[in-house]
This record gives structure tokens, sequence and C-alpha cells, in this order.
């Protein structure tokens, strides 16, 4: 085969800096221990937002639209989605919401508390001759 040799194009993976012991305890029981609901729920958002993928160009240029991106996310997966398992949302179940929120009402409470637009100013051109 001729031709190009194709370089690795991939990222390389983050560098190991080292690892802090640290001895938690409580009064948890053993048998139930498993990381398997957090690592399902880390799927979970990995699949319904693509900021969380690898390799991608939905990302979020400043860290507080990142945060605002997974409180969104928290809000819709437990207040407005309903989970096949439980035929309702996880808030509903849990008994702390008494009704499902739709999108409408979750769009209202961020119009609520929303800072109000201020009036933009005139453009100024760039660079141009009059």
């Amino acid at each position: 085969m001729h031709g190009r040799l194709r370089r690795n194009t991939q990222p390389s993976p983050a560098e190991f800096t080292g690892a802090k012991k640290v001895r938690i305890e409580g009064s948890s029981d053993i048998a139930h221990v498993s990381t398997s609901h957090v690592e399902r729920q880390n799927l979970t958002m990995r699949m319904h937002m693509r900021r969380f993928t690898r390799l991608t160009n939905a990302f979020s240029k400043k860290f507080e639209n990142h945060m605002h991106m997974v409180a969104l996310y928290t809000v819709w997966y437990n207040f407005i989605r309903i989970h096949k398992t439980l035929k309702t949302s996880p808030a509903m179940a849990a008994g702390v919401s008494a009704t499902l929120w739709s999108m409408d009402d979750l769009v209202a409470m961020m119009g609520a508390v929303a800072p109000k637009p201020e009036r933009r100013g005139p453009y100024k051109k760039k660079g141009g001759s009059n």
C-alpha cells in the first residue's frame, strides 16, 4: 500500500499527577456499596449532552455557561422527563413535586429570576473611513 502515513490525530490522555488516599467512614451496608449508580448517571448525562463527550464542537466557552447547562439538564431530568420505570418524574416519585413540570414552567421560572436585558449602545464601526 502506498501513500502518506496517517498521523495519530487523537488527543493524548491527560497526564496522571497523583492520587490522595482518604479514609471515609460511615454506616454503609457493604452489600449495597457500588459505583454503578454513579456510572449510569454519568453515562446518561454524556448521552444527553454533547458537551460531555469527547472530540466534539459542542462545548461551553465560559465555565458559567457550562454550570447553567448542567443545572438545566438536572432540572429537566428530575422534574420534566417522565422515566419509563417510574412512569413519572423522579421529583414526583420522591414526593418533592406534586405535579409534572413542563418546559414552559421551567422557562417561566427562569424568566422570573433572570436579570432584565440592558439596552445596547450604538454599534461602532471597525477601522473603516467615512
